[in-house]
């Protein structure tokens, strides 16, 4: 029998919902992050995004170094740290600080694309050179400030030296599948917003891994989207909360997380929601039962190492549940 009995995580691009202010929406972060190391969740990654009215995830760091604050056990992370527009060391710097103050609790996945346009990105950028082609140089720079002593340079990050703060390569592509195997990093895949090349990259990242002083064996994780309700019907009305989250990426308006609603067709064109459902369509929706059927299925064709779970719910409530409900059913409850 296939084995869904595996360690589930949460990523949360902390949006502001609609009715609500910045403060509330970091408030929010962290209640659910509370919530979610209650439930056993192994462990609970911040994006970065910028120049996004509706999501507060700029400043990640910032924002790890607030949850842990208020976490007791649960590994927090970036997912992702977008490394182009980073100096490695400064984020070695910064990272290695909070290891410090919460060793053993800290992860580090990284990502190579932006994380907005390119007029932003031009505005964040450490030089005017496309620091995107450095990326592997400035993930071994990273792997080195996190290492031994006698591996570093003249030039350290203190704190940080000796951390051996975990990293994961982030990917939407297939580009970082070969980067990520090649150095014998675990791999992380956003099948939540880019599920085009999931299965292309996962079979590359696993033929191509490489072992080394990191991991023995390829480790693939999934960011995937999650609503899950007491029943089928109420998972399938709550998920127009995430649909209107992907429509607004279609049409690039800023529109906050909004409740959910009857009719999406009266909303969105029909090319708008095709669009919107390729972008969404590895998702996990339904009651226990639906959830327990999908992810089964999901293994016993992928076999992956852990599952990252997105879940756009309005009603705070009721996203816990779907995370709550997530957790019991990998738990064989």
């Amino acid at each position: 029998m296939t084995n869904i009995n595996i360690p589930v995580s949460v990523l949360n691009l902390a949006p502001i919902r609609q009715g609500q202010g910045t403060k509330e929406a970091i408030d929010a972060m962290v209640d659910l992050a509370q919530a979610t190391e209650n439930m056993g969740y192994t462990r609970y990654w911040i994006a970065e995004h910028h120049n996004t009215p509706t999501l507060v995830s700029s400043a990640t760091p910032i924002l790890i170094k607030h949850t842990l604050e208020h976490t007791n056990k649960i590994r927090v992370g970036s997912g992702g740290i977008m490394l182009p527009n980073h100096s490695p060391l400064v984020v070695a710097e910064q990272f290695g600080t909070m290891a410090t103050i919460y060793p053993g609790r800290l992860d580090l996945g990284l990502g190579r694309a932006p994380g907005t346009d390119q007029l932003t990105a031009s505005a964040l950028r450490r030089s005017k050179s496309d620091t995107v082609y450095t990326f592997p140089e400035d993930v071994l720079s990273l792997l080195t400030y996190f290492g031994p002593e006698e591996n570093q340079s003249y030039v350290k990050a203190y704190p940080g030296v000796g951390t051996n703060i975990p990293i994961y390569i982030l990917g939407s592509s297939t580009d970082s599948a070969y980067l990520a195997a090649k150095l014998g990093l675990p791999y992380v895949f956003a099948s939540h917003f880019a599920p085009r090349f999931m299965e292309e990259a996962v079979s590359i990242y696993r033929e191509k891994f490489q072992p080394s002083e990191y991991l023995d064996a390829p480790y693939m994780v999934i960011c995937l989207n999650v609503i899950a309700a007491e029943s089928d019907e109420e998972a399938e009305f709550e998920s127009t909360t995430m649909q209107q989250f992907f429509l607004n990426v279609v049409r690039g308006s800023q529109t906050p997380l909004s409740p959910p609603v009857l009719n999406m067709d009266a909303l969105w064109s029909m090319q708008e929601k095709a669009v919107a459902q390729s972008m969404s369509s590895v998702t996990l929706l339904g009651s226990k039962d639906s959830i327990r059927k999908q992810l089964t299925n999901f293994q016993e064709k992928y076999h992956v190492d852990e599952i990252m779970a997105v879940s756009y719910v309005f009603n705070p409530d009721k996203q816990k549940r779907s995370y709550q409900i997530l957790k019991e059913v990998v738990d064989g409850k």
